[in-house]
């Protein structure tokens, strides 16, 4: 039976503060059709602004995470205004996912290809069952994964993103993590304990801090570093004044453990 758009992105709370969205489009690899993507962006948008919410996962039904945009629709559409709104959408979503006040863990099971290895890398985190493989694959068919080397490059060392956007070659799960794509491999059995575990100790922490520190990381890093300095010393300073920032201080004072106050 097919998936209809509407059920494409599922929903759920596998614990407290945790938000699961899962792509749900396994007979075609949950590949990124432009239904799809709107599909994810609003998801995304709603997890956004949930105050409950303290992180995200970003996982997948089936045989693979993500195979990339759905090739089917793209060789459809042969109009370069077509593909000019489709990689602008995409960009959109991926953007979204950095933006967003929480943290966001993908959790890959089987392949994550083009797209869909971009979309690995643009998570905050990431953790994959052992035996999945990654590539940006676009080259075997004549176009060069211009967008997903955006993500790419900002994971992997030049050398190496450069090398698997040329090539087109799969790694695995143990090469992902040596190169800095991914955080964990796990067996796949482990996969869904692993990432709700990760997922509890950043639930544990200040949600105020972790707000502020996801955003100057990513602001950050497009600076030059004096005026990332300036940048991160202002966010410490603000985040010094916060309630929590002062439980904290004056719990490692007292030699307690903190009682922390804002926790949404």
């Amino acid at each position: 039976m097919s998936t209809s758009a509407s059920d494409w992105v599922q929903r759920d709370h596998p614990a407290p503060g945790v938000t699961r969205l899962t792509l749900n489009r396994p007979d075609s690899f949950n590949a990124l059709s432009a239904d799809m993507m709107a599909a994810l962006q609003a998801a995304l948008d709603t997890a956004s602004q949930d105050r409950g919410c303290r992180v995200v996962v970003l996982a997948a039904n089936g045989r693979a995470f993500c195979a990339g945009h759905d090739l089917r629709e793209m060789s459809a559409q042969p109009d370069l205004r077509f593909y000019q709104q489709l990689f602008a959408q995409c960009s959109r979503m991926m953007l979204a996912v950095q933006a967003m006040p929480q943290p966001v863990i993908a959790q890959v099971q089987g392949i994550a290809t083009a797209a869909g290895c971009q979309l690995v890398a643009m998570c905050d985190l990431a953790v994959a069952a052992d035996t999945a493989r990654f590539a940006v694959s676009g080259i075997h068919y004549g176009l060069f994964c211009a967008t997903p080397s955006v993500g790419l490059s900002r994971n992997l060392g030049r050398k190496q993103a450069m090398e698997m956007l040329l090539t087109g070659d799969f790694i695995d799960a143990h090469a992902a993590v040596d190169k800095g794509l991914i955080n964990h491999a796990v067996p796949d059995d482990k996969l869904t304990d692993t990432v709700l575990g990760l997922c509890q100790k950043i639930v544990e922490k200040p949600a105020t801090a972790v707000r502020m520190g996801k955003a100057l990381f990513y602001q950050q890093l497009e600076l030059g570093i004096a005026a990332a300095y300036q940048l991160a010393g202002q966010t410490m300073a603000c985040n010094m004044m916060d309630a929590d920032a002062q439980e904290g201080f004056q719990a490692f004072v007292e030699k307690r453990t903190p009682s922390w106050k804002h926790k949404a």
